[in-house]
């Protein structure tokens, strides 16, 4: 038998064997190896699975975790139409990425393929599944996703303070709310409603100019709601959008008061895009009607994407840029 460093061992018998090798001169303990069965079965062995390469559109709001050391991740969410992942947060708590098909909505976070979903480029995963951010990627289950090319979920508005074309919000309040329906009658599933519901509440601060109040009613909203990103929370990042991109006097104040809130309160995919907004990085549907209010692009398409979005999601992030735009006139008039 053969030891390690190739030391000749003693048999046992009363005739010893020879000791070779500097371990065995210094009378190291040595350990014997099978090596015929370690041959065997490394040649059996089956070799290391391959993640396949799988290109994509990043969003410039995810960069800095992708192009950062790898950090172990697990999968948060799997559809059909996205796959998100959370990694531990050292400042920010919990942060989220996501790998979504070209047909998802497209979240300020999310890595876009170039495939729609009914190509099943995703394959579902568990809750939990392991996967890792960071080296220049994304890789989940048997999929490594790397950026290709890159997209900027800020949108780009003209002055600090943008003009928006009066006729366009006219017609985002009207494709929203309906036409010639009072905006005290629009609802959302999962919020309550009536005179004292949040919604309520929140329509009474705007039409004060009451950004206090406002920050109050979020109080209320904050994880309000059923699904991954509840209405209520929609409804602020509509808003915390908003007011960052419309440039109003106390946005950032406003902004970390929500999301301040948020903490603990609500889903971590949620509380990543209210984060999100808070930084003006919002999704591209909503940055297209941002840019038809300016007079871009045209808005009446760009509306209803943004509205079709998810079962709640565009609507209520719509009436928080609705609320966002009546507290930046308002304020502006004072």
């Amino acid at each position: 038998m053969r030891a390690i460093d190739d030391t000749t061992v003693r048999t046992g018998t009363s005739e010893p064997v020879e000791l070779r090798g500097r371990a065995a001169r210094a009378g190291v303990p040595t350990i014997p190896l099978p090596r015929e069965q370690a041959r065997a079965a490394a040649r059996t062995a089956r070799p290391a699975k391959v993640a396949t390469a799988v290109p994509a559109a990043a969003s410039t709001g995810v960069a800095a975790l992708l192009r950062g050391p790898v950090r172990q991740a697990r999968v948060l969410l799997s559809t059909p139409t996205a796959v998100y992942l959370q990694l531990a947060g050292e400042r920010t708590g919990t942060e989220v990425v996501g790998i979504l098909t070209s047909d998802a909505v497209r979240l300020p976070l999310g890595c876009v393929l170039f495939r729609p979903s009914n190509g099943r480029p995703l394959v579902a995963l568990p809750p939990g599944a392991p996967a890792e951010v960071g080296g220049g990627r994304m890789v989940v289950g048997d999929v490594a996703v790397s950026a290709a090319a890159w997209w900027d979920p800020r949108p780009r508005l003209p002055g600090g303070r943008p003009a928006l074309l009066p006729e366009g919000v006219r017609q985002l309040r009207n494709t929203l709310y309906g036409e010639g329906v009072p905006h005290s009658s629009f609802t959302l599933p999962g919020l309550p409603t009536g005179p004292g519901g949040p919604l309520a509440a929140l329509r009474g601060a705007v039409r004060r100019a009451d950004l206090e109040a406002a920050l109050r009613t979020a109080t209320r909203l904050i994880g309000s709601g059923p699904g991954l990103t509840p209405a209520g929370d929609d409804v602020m990042a509509g808003t915390i959008a908003g007011l960052v991109l419309l440039g109003h006097p106390s946005a950032a104040r406003f902004a970390a008061g929500v999301c301040g809130l948020a903490a603990g309160r609500t889903t971590e995919l949620s509380a990543a895009l209210l984060r999100h907004a808070a930084a003006g990085r919002v999704s591209a549907e909503y940055g297209a009607v941002l840019r038809g209010l300016v007079g871009e692009r045209p808005l009446a398409p760009a509306v209803d994407r943004l509205l079709a979005g998810g079962a709640t999601s565009g609507r209520a992030t719509a009436l928080g840029l609705c609320t966002a735009i009546d507290l930046v006139e308002r304020t502006t008039r004072r």
